[in-house]
């Protein structure tokens, strides 16, 4: 069995001299990535679909940015990447649709086995990490290994999270578990007692979500 057959089973694995060439590879995109001046958008652009799997339309990724290999990523339509992200991303990160992720959030998908004689020569196993459509990171969050966080839950910052989180709550601490479901009422009152309806009329805008 290969390394990357074993990696992809959540055996442990080893690193490899072409795989280590890939890294070199995809941090010297990363590099150049995040030494771009903030006015070439145009070629901030190009080099995030040379970085990632895959970078849907109107994505945007603040630098810098930082991760193993980033190739091995995926991320949605419209999701926006606050600064300093860091992907620990060896077998690969899977981030939606409308994510919004805050700044210096650390999504890890690969670890080492607690006994120190089974990681004495670098083994590692890595399980997949799904962010799905409409999810919101708070800043400082941590991400670990195997983790689904589910559909347009909000992660509250500095939160680790250890296990999946299902769709439509709200989750925080360390370990990261849920607080409460996200309903009706989060409708009305966006943040504690303030209302949508109680400021003046939102501007125009092209922005989704934004419209009255």
């Amino acid at each position: 069995m290969t390394n990357e057959e074993r990696m992809k089973k959540g055996y442990l694995w080893l690193d490899t001299g072409e795989s280590m060439d890939l890294q070199i590879h995809q941090r010297s995109l990363i590099y150049d990535f995040n030494h771009t001046r903030p006015d070439n958008v145009e070629r901030r652009q190009e080099l995030l679909t040379q970085i990632f799997g895959h970078i849907g339309e109107g994505a945007w990724v603040e630098p810098p940015l930082f991760a193993s290999f980033g190739c091995t990523d995926t991320i949605g339509d419209r999701t926006y990447i606050n600064s300093n992200l860091n992907l620990v991303d060896d077998l690969g990160i899977t981030i939606g649709s409308d994510v919004l992720i805050a700044p210096n959030v650390t999504l890890i998908n690969t670890g080492h086995p607690l006994h120190h004689e089974l990681r004495k020569h670098g083994e590692m196993y890595s399980l997949p990490v799904v962010i799905e459509d409409g999810v919101w990171l708070g800043a400082n969050v941590t991400v670990c290994p195997g983790v689904t966080i589910g559909k347009n839950s909000v992660i509250g910052a500095g939160s680790v999270v250890l296990h999946d989180i299902p769709a439509n709550t709200f989750a925080a601490g360390v370990p990261c578990r849920v607080i409460r479901e996200i309903g009706e009422h989060d409708k009305e009152y966006y943040y504690h007692d303030r209302r949508v309806d109680d400021g003046p009329g939102m501007p125009e805008t092209d922005l989704p979500g934004l419209q009255d």
